[in-house]
């Protein structure tokens, strides 16, 4: 039988996986260029400067549920490969940040925001904004680059790295593609629930739970028939996961969110929230309600009385209500296709408290 291995602590061991990769990766390059380390620094101080390890710890459990080991040199090398996930959520972060803007990530300067700052402080040539936006491109296309090689490297025999392919290349598309939806969404003025939702189940759903739990499973063995129930299972705690972080966008305490108050409002974000208040106050006929929502959406300079005032119409419309329905009735969803899996234990436990988790958190 396994000894408690990687289980017990699963956070602090794709820490450790993590740094130990970060440690070694940029050492070549560091030899003949040593001006790209402000750079490397600027990732490794991301990558390992908090973030709550979704994305591997449902690999994890993917892995563990379709049999894998817990600990020994096969459940190292599915760890090293697990965590390399954390290494595209980090291209995917700083990235988002450059899009939207964000000034804040978890309470500290954004990388572009940090990059521009550097320019500033040294006195450099050009624009400190432009310098700040390339750097900030340049250092999450090297978490991406990096991500491949972590996981391509990860210590598995080669037939086990190449049946967790198909996820790993699913995964990365799914992403960007999600990433330029959310985009176009915006850019085009699409309010409607329809596309908030074709987002939230590529954006979200696909790239932080379904593809873990696929790359995961995918490394144990697993059949397509368990794959299948997986995805099941991931896409309804996916949407949900990004529902309740829809909610927390407008109502979460920014002392525990680590981003202010509003700033999916101010980013223009057409959240199922949001599309449902809007949707809401028009059928009821509540235009002082829907002019309130549609003003704040992309409004750059709102104020927190005017998230109050937002916060007000989304909950007298009943959208607040609803989308709070709709995670219920995901969370119901995702715990049969839970009980239909058959996991090995105890994977079946861990994942319903990532269920609990991912609906009920408050940060």
């Amino acid at each position: 039988m396994d000894a408690p291995g990687f289980d017990a602590d699963l956070p602090l061991h794709v820490e450790r996986a993590l740094a130990d990769f970060l440690g070694r990766a940029g050492t070549e390059i560091l030899r003949t260029e040593p001006s790209v380390a402000a750079g490397i620094e600027a990732l490794s101080g991301f990558v390992l400067g908090g973030g709550k390890r979704i994305r591997p710890t449902f690999a994890w459990w993917g892995w563990r549920g379709a049999g894998g080991a817990a600990s020994g040199p096969l459940a190292e090398g599915a760890l090293q490969a697990v965590a390399s996930l954390e290494l595209i959520q980090a291209c995917a972060l700083i990235h988002d940040d450059l899009i939207d803007s964000s000034d804040s990530r978890r309470g500290r300067p954004t990388v572009h925001v940090a990059a521009e700052k550097l320019h500033a402080d040294r006195g450099w040539l050009g624009s400190p904004s432009v310098f700040g936006l390339a750097s900030a491109v340049l250092v999450g296309d090297l978490a991406l680059a990096w991500a491949d090689d972590m996981f391509a490297e990860a210590p598995l025999p080669a037939a086990t790295i190449a049946a967790a392919r198909p996820a790993w290349r699913a995964m990365r598309t799914e992403v960007l593609a999600g990433q330029y939806l959310d985009v176009r969404t915006q850019a085009v003025g699409d309010a409607s629930p329809e596309a908030a939702l074709r987002i939230d189940r590529l954006k979200t759903a696909a790239y932080t739970v379904q593809r873990p739990l696929h790359l995961g499973a995918s490394l144990a063995g697993a059949d397509d028939r368990l794959i299948a129930t997986l995805l099941e299972f991931g896409g309804d705690v996916g949407v949900a996961f990004q529902l309740r972080d829809d909610l927390l966008g407008v109502f979460g305490d920014p002392s525990v969110t680590g981003k202010p108050a509003g700033d999916d409002l101010r980013e223009g974000k057409r959240t199922l929230l949001v599309a449902l208040g809007l949707q809401l106050a028009a059928e009821r006929g509540d235009h002082a309600a829907a002019k309130v929502i549609a003003d704040a959406i992309g409004a750059a300079d709102l104020t927190n009385g005017t998230v109050d005032q937002v916060r007000e119409a989304l909950t007298s419309v009943g959208a607040v209500a609803a989308v709070e329905r709709q995670i219920d009735e995901l969370t119901a969803s995702a715990n049969a296709a839970l009980e239909r899996a058959h996991l090995a234990e105890p994977a079946p436990s861990a994942l319903a408290g990532l269920i609990r988790l991912a609906t009920q958190r408050n940060f």
